[in-house]
């Protein structure tokens, strides 16, 4: 079966690809195997500076980080879905005097700088480093998860809306019944990525001495010196990136539930609302499918 998109390449165009592909390994394992051995000289990789590792209150410090990290991004997470749900919602309302001013506020909190929010909720409201990192989180992230879900919706076949509505669905029914889970779904891919940029962003908490887990490495980097700089980096990068795994999976799992659920409950649900909301219409009660007759 031949592709539409591209024509199948040929022994040349396979060979080509080959030849690139193994010089371009053979360029990446060279560079590699250059930082590593100018770590090496640089004796990055003696025992005692990794040593570091076996001290109790090494570990409590990067555990009180870790645990500051994921408490604020669990806490804006969950404030800012709901709230970037509502602000699609009122976005894509066909009442300008609503739709317009959400637009510009969207637009607004898209343009400002997360950190600015931050210093800007602790100087002027004279809140805690803890709050004022969640009100910026909250406040960013709220708008780019209302723009991607957006996105999701007008990305949906316009007969998915006229579909609902006559049926009997509401506008705002067909929104959440039909539009709202199928956009969801679909941008289930940007918004893992939104979740682990709000997940990374949690660092930018230091300027406003919040205690996540830059905090910590860096209260460690200035406590035991610059021998130990690279180490303590090293296993923070690998914390964050471990991190950003896990959060990336559930998500996966979040999502294949969801498409469960929706396949089996979703439609008979809009199916039981159509039925009630078509009342004695005639030609919403042909359209909505009734008990099969034998």
């Amino acid at each position: 079966m031949t592709s539409v998109l591209y024509d199948v390449p040929g022994p040349k165009a396979r060979r080509v690809s080959l030849i690139g592909s193994v010089v371009g390994s053979v360029l990446i394992l060279g560079l590699l195997a250059f930082i590593v051995m100018t770590l090496a000289q640089q004796g990055i990789f003696e025992g005692r500076r990794w040593a570091i590792f076996t001290r109790a209150d090494v570990w409590t410090l990067l555990a009180n980080g870790i645990g500051a990290t994921l408490s604020a991004a669990a806490i804006a997470a969950v404030i800012a879905f709901p709230l970037g749900l509502m602000l699609c919602l009122l976005r894509i309302s066909l009442v300008p005097w609503i739709r317009i001013p959400t637009r510009v506020v969207l637009e607004f909190l898209r343009g400002m700088p997360v950190v600015l929010m931050m210093l800007f909720v602790l100087l002027v409201f004279g809140t805690t480093p803890f709050i004022a990192v969640i009100a910026g989180l909250v406040l960013y992230n709220s708008a780019i998860f209302a723009e991607i879900i957006r996105a999701g919706i007008q990305s949906l076949p316009k007969g998915q809306r006229e579909a609902g509505l006559t049926i009997g669905l509401t506008s705002f029914q067909s929104r959440m019944l039909i539009e709202l889970p199928q956009a969801v779904r679909r941008m289930m891919p940007s918004l893992v990525a939104q979740l682990v940029v709000l997940l990374k962003d949690t660092s930018l908490g230091y300027i406003v001495a919040y205690g996540e887990l830059l905090r910590a490495v860096q209260v460690m980097a200035d406590f035991l010196g610059n021998a130990f700089l690279f180490p303590i980096f090293f296993v923070a990068a690998a914390i964050y990136i471990a991190i950003n795994i896990v959060v990336s999976r559930i998500a996966v799992w979040i999502e294949r539930r969801g498409s469960k659920k929706t396949a089996g409950g979703v439609a008979p649900a809009m199916i039981r609302t159509g039925l009630e909301g078509a009342g004695n219409d005639p030609v919403a009660q042909n359209i909505v499918p009734g008990p099969e007759k034998k």
